[in-house]
């Protein structure tokens, strides 16, 4: 009797996608003075097609990846915090943050110093306020920001406003502010190329009409996915912390 298996998917451990569409050739890590620390809710770990955590991380040789929800305790997050003579911060929005955009060179430089560590919370928004909520060690430190004029590329993906970015462009925009700031040197040309292969390799599944993801609207146009379908999620971003 002949029994089927299923085929299993040769996949890449190092970038976690398959091996057809493995995106490391386009990797190339930089050398950044500011050390990031993403901080990965556990749902967008479980994530090897689109997350972009990882991608960031494989970018930045300054960098490393502390995966939970709440850090309050974590040991890994709090010795970063003690570490004598560097300062640290959260890259989130609010209305008392320290806007990238809006200060001057000087500005940035005595704020920031000279090897900040930058945290940023990986995953959707609602995950993302809510791992804020929980860590009370995340809630003392200052926070960063800025203001976005560009639409992400994410398009594969649903945004809670047009306006807001993956980490991976998060990280790509803070790296040339800093660097208006002179904080940092690195050439970021190439950064986003790791995330515009892998947005292209899966728009190329989903425009497969033999893909299960085969999603196209009347007049063979791709579906954007830029909104939340509910008002409630959209506006969640904006809400303050309680």
């Amino acid at each position: 009797m002949h029994i089927e298996t299923k085929k299993t998917r040769v996949q890449c451990y190092k970038c976690m996608n398959p091996k057809s569409t493995c995106i490391c050739t386009h990797i190339s890590p930089l050398q950044t003075n500011t050390r990031f620390v993403i901080l990965m809710h556990p749902k967008e770990y479980k994530k090897e097609k689109n997350g972009t955590g990882l991608m960031t991380s494989l970018q930045l040789k300054n960098s490393e990846i502390i995966v939970g929800v709440d850090f309050t305790t974590n040991a890994r997050v709090n010795e970063i915090l003690n570490i004598e003579n560097s300062a640290s911060y959260l890259l989130y929005p609010g209305k008392d943050s320290f806007n990238l955009s809006t200060r001057k060179s000087a500005e940035v430089s005595t704020f920031m110093g000279n090897t900040p560590y930058i945290f940023i919370l990986d995953g959707t928004w609602p995950c993302a306020r809510k791992m804020l909520k929980l860590s009370k060690n995340l809630q003392e430190l200052k926070r960063v920001s800025f203001d976005n004029k560009i639409k992400s590329k994410f398009i594969i993906k649903q945004q809670p406003e047009s306006l807001c970015l993956s980490t991976i462009e998060s990280v790509y925009t803070v790296l040339n502010l800093l660097k208006q700031g002179g904080l940092e040197e690195c050439n970021t040309d190439g950064f986003l190329i790791p995330f515009e292969k892998m947005i292209a390799h899966q728009l190329d599944y989903m425009l497969n009409p033999s893909s299960k993801n085969y999603n196209l609207t009347t007049g063979n146009k791709l579906i954007i996915k830029d909104m939340y379908k509910k008002s409630t999620e959209r506006n969640i971003i904006f809400e303050s912390e309680n």
